[in-house]
């Protein structure tokens, strides 16, 4: 009730708002609670898993702060197409050449994306235009002008290469998409490249290492 800082490891498919539900209700049940204050401290896709800080209480005022801390993902790029959403979510839209990549030109195109850089977010995001998701915009088929964002990537490496996939590690700031990096670094190899697995490892100083699946939150209880 005083407030506490919860590490969930957020299982695939679910939504960072089913993570603070279930956690919700299980508070609520447990202590015969009518209601308590709960919130996360940024989203992750359903098609992520990892690190979700959830805040209760008091607590909830740190969300802020925690959303601006540097966050760490790890994950795969799947190379030689694109999708419309940048990642899984959508069907392939279009297939590009791999034979000319080379495990030399892949690790160094990484560099292209280090410091601070100008990004545009997805079509199939959150972001809001004209009071309008810009997810909902793209499934209508409307055509939107999405303004590029500053961001800094500080740490990008790619740590398996088995084409067409790649894993990757990266560090950056908040607002990051990692979808885009995806797209962007396709166009970067002179061929295409959507997200096919991201898992958010770190924000700040806290780890996925330390975190605990919803079940198992409820059942520590």
């Amino acid at each position: 009730m005083n407030g506490q800082i919860l590490l969930i490891d957020k299982p695939l498919e679910w939504s960072s708002f089913q993570a603070v539900n279930a956690l919700k209700w299980a508070i609520r049940k447990k202590f015969d609670l009518k209601k308590i204050k709960i919130g996360h401290a940024g989203t992750l896709d359903p098609l992520a898993t990892g690190l979700l800080i959830i805040c209760t209480g008091k607590f909830t005022k740190k969300i802020p702060e925690l959303q601006g801390q540097v966050k760490e993902y790890t994950g795969t790029f799947t190379l030689g197409a694109t999708t419309p959403s940048y990642d899984m979510e959508t069907e392939v839209d279009q297939s590009y050449p791999t034979d000319h990549l080379t495990e030399t030109s892949i690790k160094e195109a990484t560099n292209q994306f280090l410091g601070e850089i100008d990004q545009i977010p997805p079509i199939f995001s959150a972001l809001k235009k004209d009071g309008k998701r810009l997810y909902e915009l793209a499934r209508e088929g409307k055509e939107v002008e999405i303004k590029p964002r500053k961001i800094e990537i500080l740490d990008f490496e790619i740590t398996r290469i088995a084409l067409p996939e790649v894993d990757f590690r990266v560090v950056c700031s908040k607002g990051t998409y990692i979808r885009s990096l995806a797209h962007d670094f396709g166009k970067a190899l002179g061929s295409g490249a959507y997200l096919s697995t991201l898992r958010r490892t770190k924000i700040g100083d806290f780890n996925v290492n330390n975190a605990t699946s919803p079940k198992d939150f409820k059942e520590n209880l």
